[in-house]
């Protein structure tokens, strides 16, 4: 039997259902399908799906999320192929979509990412566990209080410096703790200069563990810039994560507002 499903980018998808083979091409996304079950029907996932490990360590590699190798994906003949708009390539996507049903998500916003976990249940026939996740989630989220407001910038990459803009998952993730993303005028994740933000009253900045790896010298760096400014060094996956990783994210924002 196959079903239309639209993704998120409103492409009609014909999915055999349930799906048998699936490869997931998002490492968010990957735990989700973890985490709701699928083990025997995930045959591949990119080189930086790390969670879960196990998955990790064993299942099939396709590339990266930039870098997927078709030939490797032709040879597992996936009845079902799980993307994101941003994390992979808008060509490899069309590709693939070409070949075998494949499904785009598109967040920016942790509303986006409980829709996005209830339609990959009905996807994959995995409904009740995608609606108790995401109920438990949307729970996690209301129950976390309000930090005093602080302007915040974040930081996910140098040389050059980058931070995440006003349309991104992230910058959603600051405004639940309550806090303003300082670079919320500017889209994505722009190129900036230090000296730019002398003049954008930062209060926070927060350094993502990934997908750069950065160090007590570029605290010192940015601190010489901003001298008032708090500085810290976050868990990535907790700011732009946005699965079932979720879980955990309210906790670990509620974490770093009591250091504040």
């Amino acid at each position: 039997m196959t079903r239309l499903f639209t993704d998120m980018i409103g492409n009609e998808v014909m999915i055999p259902y349930p799906p048998k083979r699936i490869i997931s091409l998002v490492p968010s996304q990957t735990e989700l399908l973890f985490d709701l079950g699928l083990d025997i029907e995930v045959v591949g996932i990119t080189k930086f799906c790390v969670h879960p490990n196990g998955w990790f360590r064993n299942k099939k590699r396709v590339g990266g999320t930039k870098t997927v190798h078709i030939d490797i994906i032709k040879e597992l003949q996936p009845d079902l192929i799980i993307a994101n708009k941003e994390e992979n390539t808008k060509e490899q996507i069309e590709e693939l979509a070409s070949l075998y049903p494949t499904w785009v998500s598109n967040i920016q916003t942790i509303e986006d990412g409980l829709k996005m976990i209830c339609a990959v249940g009905e996807l994959t026939g995995t409904e009740e566990k995608a609606i108790a996740t995401a109920d438990q989630i949307s729970n996690e989220f209301a129950r976390l209080n309000k930090a005093a407001p602080k302007r915040v910038a974040y930081f996910i990459w140098r040389k050059p410096w980058m931070c995440a803009g006003g349309d991104t998952f992230i910058s959603d993730m600051i405004k639940v703790a309550g806090w303003e993303n300082a670079l919320s005028d500017l889209q994505r994740y722009p190129d900036i200069h230090l000296e730019d933000m002398v003049n954008k009253n930062i209060d926070l900045v927060l350094l993502s563990s990934e997908p750069y790896p950065f160090k007590e010298t570029h605290i010192a760096e940015i601190q010489a810039v901003l001298p008032v400014a708090k500085i810290l060094l976050v868990d990535g996956e907790m700011f732009s994560w946005y699965g079932s990783r979720m879980k955990l994210a309210a906790t670990y924002i509620a974490g770093l507002q009591a250091t504040l």
